[in-house]
């Protein structure tokens, strides 16, 4: 019989729920950094195993948003709670609940949606200290599950992708059985790309950036790409070409070695950057660079 249903991963930003995200799914379909508010939109993540279908949702981290993007990345996360059948609540293992758990916990007992609790990052912490956050937690919410976890690591991944089936429904599946994203890729090759400058670029500036695929085309054992880097001042652009364009090729060569991981072919990649100016400021500059729900 065959079993499927959405699991909704939601916490703060820079918890670990991109991180989880790719090592369920053993492929990389969420980039992540160490930067907070990297992932923008919501991602889809199918893993099928057996008879059982799990369609995972990334969400961006739910935060006080400070600009129509984060505006929309926060409704984004919001929304998303709502399309699930259940809800992965991704924490710090060092930290008790603060505002942005207890909204989330206020949702589900509201919506008397199932939930796990997934205490992640349980290698940093000493075990009382572990134990102190979970039983804050327990306090807050009944929990179907809590699973301390290591998602760098994998660490106890399976144990929750345990609990998880247990949530799951009868009913025919949602996607084939090798697709492991609903993302085409272009979306993918601009997030790979994005993520290469929130790695490469300091202090404000990757927040301020967006980038467009202007041309994504296959030639036999080619892909060639064409990918515009948008920021949001001309002096942001200096510094993301460097001297000598040194900057921007290291992200291109960065981007490159994982597109050409992905796809398991050579990619030719060719970037540009260009000015559009306090961009996430408005909701049409946000609509512009494809931040929609749709």
């Amino acid at each position: 019989m065959k079993r499927t249903g959405f699991i909704t991963i939601v916490g703060r930003p820079n918890v670990g729920k991109s991180t989880l995200l790719n090592v369920i799914l053993g492929e990389k379909v969420a980039i992540v950094s160490s930067k907070p508010q990297t992932t923008r939109t919501r991602i889809a993540g199918i893993e099928t195993r057996g008879e059982d279908q799990f369609v995972f949702l990334d969400t961006p981290g739910i935060f006080k948003s400070k600009n129509a993007l984060g505006d929309f990345m926060v409704k984004t996360a919001n929304s998303t709670m709502k399309d699930g059948d259940a809800v992965i609540l991704v924490v710090d293992a060092g930290y008790a609940p603060g505002d942005v758990e207890e909204g989330v916990i206020a949702y589900l007992k509201k919506s008397e949606t199932p939930a796990i609790l997934a205490v992640n990052k349980v290698d940093l912490y000493r075990r009382e200290q572990i134990a102190e956050t979970i039983a804050a937690y327990a306090e807050k919410f009944d929990f179907s599950a809590v699973v301390p976890i290591c998602a760098k690591n994998g660490r106890y991944v399976d144990e929750l992708m345990d609990e998880c089936a247990k949530l799951l429904h009868e009913g025919d599946w949602f996607y084939e059985e090798d697709m492991i994203t609903d993302q085409p890729m272009r979306q993918i090759a601009a997030e790979l790309i994005r993520e290469k400058v929130l790695r490469t670029v300091d202090k404000e500036i990757p927040h301020g950036v967006a980038v467009v695929i202007e041309e994504y085309k296959i030639d036999g054992g080619l892909v060639s790409i064409r990918a515009e880097i948008f920021c949001e001042k001309a002096s942001h652009k200096g510094i993301l070409v460097g001297k000598n364009g040194e900057t921007l090729k290291r992200i291109g060569s960065y981007a490159r070695a994982d597109l050409e991981k992905l796809l398991d072919t050579k990619v030719y990649l060719n970037l540009w950057v260009k000015v559009k100016e306090n961009w996430r400021d408005s909701q049409r500059g946000v609509l512009n660079f494809g931040y929609t729900e749709d």
